[in-house]
């Protein structure tokens, strides 16, 4: 590679694989329409996706990082926590500590960082209010402990949960879970404004992608037989005797007015976990990308 390119690199699970935007040669997500954006030439952009379907926070530090710190990034996406909230076996201080590694060493090389806060999967999903909730707990968590890593190590943080997912239908794919080709581009675009905003140099906007017509009921209901079902009996081994604990749980204490108490433990679960963390690093300026 030339003095002058500038490398991209981006970990996560399947948000950041681009699931949801089929392209000619795989998917094409919001990351690969960030890359060639990312200097006035794209040809000087070089883009490395080591993201993968399914991964968890533990993941992305064991079996991603090393492969991010041989490609020596200037600009590195983390992108990570919404499997972590669907697992039986979540474990915030877990998904926290893998988090603050991965920041924390791809900061320490050099690499400006780009993360953000996900949207709630239950919500996407249109789950009972029972199942939804506890989830909501869980990714509120989540996503709290990313606000609080932000911060510390200097990135540039986007509130993707804030974007409207449920109000524009046209954002998300078939399965309710992924960005559509829209979705991609959106915050693809949301992100260069970031980078932008914080002086850094960059070519023009993202390109628009060709953006078919919102999955309407038979897409759905045909991405529920064909592939859907799998993925709900996954989920349904792995999550659901948990999930309907937490359900129980959920109802019970709605039925006695206690709610609020299931929230402060949440809280109170989400301050250990940042506590447990070591030390932050010294203060330093954020990062300007180099190409």
């Amino acid at each position: 590679m030339s003095a002058g390119t500038l490398r991209f690199v981006a970990l996560g699970d399947s948000l950041t694989e681009g699931v949801g935007a089929p392209g000619p040669d795989g998917w094409q997500g919001w990351a690969a329409l960030l890359a060639p954006a990312l200097a006035a030439d794209p040809a000087r952009a070089a883009f490395c996706n080591l993201a993968v379907s399914g991964a968890r926070a533990a993941d992305l530090a064991e079996l991603q990082l090393p492969a991010a710190l041989d490609f020596h990034p200037q600009l590195a996406a983390v992108l990570v926590g919404g499997n972590d909230t669907l697992r039986a076996d979540f474990d915030l201080r877990a998904t926290a500590a893998a988090l603050d590694l991965a920041l924390g060493e791809l900061g320490g090389a050099g690499a400006v960082l780009l993360t953000a806060c996900l949207p709630d999967p239950g919500l996407l999903l249109g789950l009972p209010p029972s199942f939804a909730r506890p989830l909501a707990r869980r990714m509120a968590a989540v996503n709290t402990v990313v606000h609080e890593l932000s911060d510390r190590h200097h990135a540039l943080h986007l509130h993707l949960a804030r974007l409207p997912w449920t109000a524009d239908r046209t954002l998300l794919s078939a399965d309710r879970l992924h960005p559509s080709p829209s979705g991609h581009l959106l915050i693809a675009r949301r992100y260069h404004e970031l980078l932008a905003e914080s002086g850094h140099r960059l070519g023009p906007t993202p390109a628009a992608v060709r953006t078919p017509a919102p999955p309407g009921r038979a897409a759905d209901l045909w991405w529920l037989a064909t592939r859907g079902t799998a993925w709900l009996a996954r989920r349904s081994v792995d999550l659901l005797p948990g999930l309907l604990a937490l359900a129980a749980a959920d109802t019970a204490h709605r039925l006695r007015g206690t709610s609020a108490l299931l929230d402060e433990e949440s809280r109170r679960a989400t301050a250990a976990a940042l506590a447990a963390l070591p030390p932050p690093p010294l203060a330093s300026s954020p990062m300007e990308m180099r190409g």
